[in-house]
This record gives C-alpha cells, structure tokens and sequence, in this order.
C-alpha cells in the first residue's frame, strides 16, 4: 500500500464519506492525485464513489466492508508507529506538536471557515 493510498482509507476511515474535493484538501493533494488513488483503491474494492443526492456534481467516497477491515487491520501498527516516534517527548511535548501540526495542516490548506483555524 502507497503512502497516498493510505492516507485516502484513514481519512474515510476516521472522517467517513468525503468528497474527492474535501479529500484532496485534507491531504494536501491534488484533486488529479486523488483521483488517481481512488482508482486504484476502487479496483482494489476498498473503496467506492457515490454520487452526491443533494448535489448531483460532488462525487462522494466511501470505504468498502473490505476497506475497513484492511484499515482495522493495518491502523493499530501505524498507530503504534507514530506513538514510537514521539515517545522522547513530554506530553505536554506530544500536545504542542500536535497543535503545530494542525496548525500548519490548515495554513498549507486554508479552510473558507474561520472557525477551523482555531486549534
């Protein structure tokens, strides 16, 4: 699994159902990578686009049942991973970088709603 490909199934998997638009924004990709990902997901049937209802242009995607058993399966060792390499800092640390992080998160991908600049 590709870095991209992971980063797509976490997102659903953490998020839910997201627009190919709103996942190219929260990866900080392009809307073509995105695209791109997905189709190599959706061959995979780990994922699926669904048409928006409300608005017949937004395409939706989703996890499969077989999505979210891979992403059950791989997410505690990424988890444990990450845990790892922060395990030299303090958790106050640990919280600091988490807010720096989201910090620099929505000013790479600044968000139309003010209120997501607070963290």
């Amino acid at each position: 699994m590709t870095t991209p490909q992971f980063g797509v199934l976490e997102a659903l998997y953490h998020i839910g159902p997201l627009s190919l638009g709103e996942l190219a924004s929260k990866l900080l990709v392009t809307g073509g990578n995105v695209t791109y990902v997905m189709d190599r997901l959706e061959q995979q049937g780990l994922v699926e686009r669904e048409r928006s209802k409300e608005d017949r242009r937004v395409v939706k995607a989703r996890l499969t049942v077989e999505g979210r058993k891979l992403v059950d399966g791989v997410f505690p060792q990424h988890a444990t991973a990450i845990a790892e390499l922060v395990r030299h800092l303090e958790p106050s640390e640990q919280e600091e970088l988490r807010r720096l992080l989201k910090l620099l998160g929505t000013g790479i991908a600044p968000s139309e709603d003010p209120e997501a600049r607070n963290v």
